[in-house]
């Protein structure tokens, strides 16, 4: 519609001048006509023909001095508007220009998807001017090329102001089958698989389970900021607290937060605030907080693999990367709870006579919430190395303070503790990776997933730390859309008993213990993922197994019981990724 009416524009500017020229010399002719003929006629009928003098010639040209400076007048604005024309379809033909290479770079960006079958290592890269409105000339032009528009893609974010939104999260239909009931449904409480003989009905009836609580919903928020580039990111999923009826009808699960922080960074120092993946969780690039960056390993089991150190914890983070991004340092303080065992399947400690009251009050059990006191928090530093894409190291520590207060002595203690890893990955070549990640304690237990307490409480109420390690060591093997891989896990747990002030044994591993005190867990672990199509553009729909054996040994076994539990585990998950790609907004802290 518009380069009809620039025509017809062109058309009119065009016939103008002619149109002028011809009005005026038809009107001057009428007008001179008729004086002309009567003196024509005058002379005839007197016979004679006077000559007009110089006099008469001179008011002659006043005369016609008026008309000819209309026409000069005239031929200036059709000029002007003549120049206007060239102008605007000079305009034209640029932003046509620039629509032509748009739409050029689009093609080769959907013949390079094609090409890769949905491969590219960063598709945001080319995409972030597709958030862009189109100028009204621009569209305008484009639509001449209908068929070439419609194939457009929408961006892969969204764009409010300056910032770019992108969706995070997937679609989970999870199944689980254990040979034994442990009553946990998606995540595997490693501590307590059940233990016992004929005369338990959790050892004799398997477990059958379906579910789409691990599905997550999010967003990320990314947005350049005065020479920083800042990080928002949201993530939840539906493994909340749920009602004891929520399997009979309606099955209504809860969603709870997962991860929720924000992180800034400007040259080679990073700040990050937040509830985040702990600093202690091993990554496997940098110290990112970015979920595809962190080792949780491959495993469907939503709580991952037994051995592996983690958290998401309230935690404040500052970091300082190293030139090329080839190493990098960090300190965090992570919200603190110093813990006494009785979650994720772990048996609590058994405390002195006189501070029963510790264990679900001063110190966590897993019925506590917020309720134990922390001296202050917890102090994670870590140093990584990068040197290639094959090879990511790091090591680290982490210094933990406790207190505990004897209400009938009135008396104070407190007690620091200390933890220390050591993680190595290694790709033999390409897609095949080595890993190995290692952990020792003393007072950590905490960061093991719960499977070990931090402390006992000796007979007058003081404490004493307990001695914890583990290990995840394991392989993946990657080739185009397939994954292998292949875990084991090893969760170690030191004897610590006092004796009470009645002459009883207390604290952790004592002869007549608990079977949930245990001294050591394992799990063997092997499963696939196999994408059946992963495009930026629609998503990805994949199919993931693992199973897994795991076996556990209690510090003691009472006569006639079996030396350890164990079960057999199996998982099979049909996952719809959402589609959409962060944006590139240039390397972080640079404009």
């Amino acid at each position: 519609m518009r380069a009809f009416l620039t025509w017809i524009l062109a058309l009119g500017l065009t016939a103008a001048p002619t149109m002028a020229r011809a009005g005026a010399d038809g009107n001057g002719g009428s007008t001179a006509a008729k004086p002309g003929a009567s003196a024509s006629a005058a002379n005839e009928k007197d016979g004679s023909s006077e000559k007009p003098g110089p006099a008469d010639k001179s008011d002659a040209r006043d005369a016609n001095a008026p008309a000819n400076s209309d026409a000069v007048s005239l031929e200036e604005q059709v000029q002007q508007l003549r120049d206007l024309l060239a102008a605007q379809s000079k305009e034209l033909a640029e932003t046509q220009d620039r629509v032509k290479a748009q739409q050029e770079k689009m093609q080769a960006l959907e013949d390079r998807l094609s090409a890769s079958g949905g491969g590219i290592a960063n598709p945001s890269a080319t995409l972030p001017h597709l958030a862009e409105p189109v100028s009204g000339a621009a569209t305008g032009a484009a639509e001449g090329g209908g068929a070439s528009q419609s194939s457009q893609v929408s961006p892969l974010q969204l764009k409010l102001g300056s910032a770019f939104i992108t969706p995070v999260g997937f679609m989970d239909f999870t199944s689980v089958w254990r040979n034994r009931d442990a009553g946990s449904g998606i995540g595997t409480n490693f501590a307590g698989i059940p233990y016992g003989g004929a005369g338990a009905y959790q050892t004799n009836l398997s477990e059958t389970r379906f579910s789409m609580q691990n599905s997550r919903i999010g967003f990320r928020v990314d947005a350049d900021v005065k020479g920083s580039h800042v990080i928002g990111y949201m993530e939840s999923d539906f493994l909340g607290n749920n009602p004891s009826n929520v399997a009979v009808s309606s099955n209504s699960n809860t969603m709870r937060s997962r991860l929720y922080w924000v992180d800034v960074r400007k040259g080679g120092l990073e700040l990050l605030g937040g509830q985040t993946w702990s600093l202690a969780t091993p990554n496997r690039l940098g110290v990112s907080p970015l979920p595809g960056d962190v080792f949780f390993s491959y495993n469907m089991d939503v709580n991952y693999q037994l051995g592996m150190v983690w958290g998401r914890i309230p935690e404040f983070r500052v970091a300082y990367h190293f030139p090329g991004d080839k190493a990098a340092f960090a300190v965090a303080l992570d919200s603190p709870d110093q813990y006494v065992g009785g979650t994720n399947g772990s048996a609590a400690i058994t405390p002195p006579a006189c501070c029963t009251y510790y264990v679900g009050g001063q110190a966590d059990n897993g019925t506590t919430t917020l309720g134990p006191p922390n001296r202050g928090p917890d102090v994670i530093a870590k140093f990584v190395v990068d040197p290639s894409k094959r090879l990511h190291a790091e090591v680290g520590g982490i210094a933990r303070f406790f207190e505990l207060y004897n209400q009938t002595t009135t008396t104070h203690f407190s007690t620091t503790g200390g933890s220390g890893f050591a993680n190595l990955d290694f790709a033999v070549f390409n897609g095949f990776r080595l890993l190995t990640h290692n952990y020792w304690s003393d007072g950590g237990g905490r960061y093991i997933f719960g499977q070990a307490p931090d402390l006992i409480a000796r007979a007058d109420g003081s404490p004493s730390l307990v001695h914890s390690g583990s290990t995840v060591d394991g392989v993946e093997f990657t080739r185009r859309n397939s994954s292998l891989f292949s875990y084991y896990g090893l969760a170690y747990i030191s004897r610590n008993v006092a004796i009470d002030t009645n002459g009883k044994p207390i604290g952790w591993g004592y002869v007549g213990a608990p079977s949930g005190q245990n001294r050591s867990i394992q799990e063997g672990t092997f499963g696939f993922s196999q994408n059946f199509w992963k495009d930026p553009r629609y998503g990805a729909l994949s199919l993931i197994g693992q199973y897994s054996y795991l076996t556990r040994d209690p510090w003691s076994i009472a006569t006639g019981s079996p030396k350890n539990a164990h079960a057999s585990m199996a998982f099979l998950d049909l996952r719809y990724t959402l589609p959409g790609s962060a944006p590139t907004l240039g390397k972080p802290g640079k404009e």
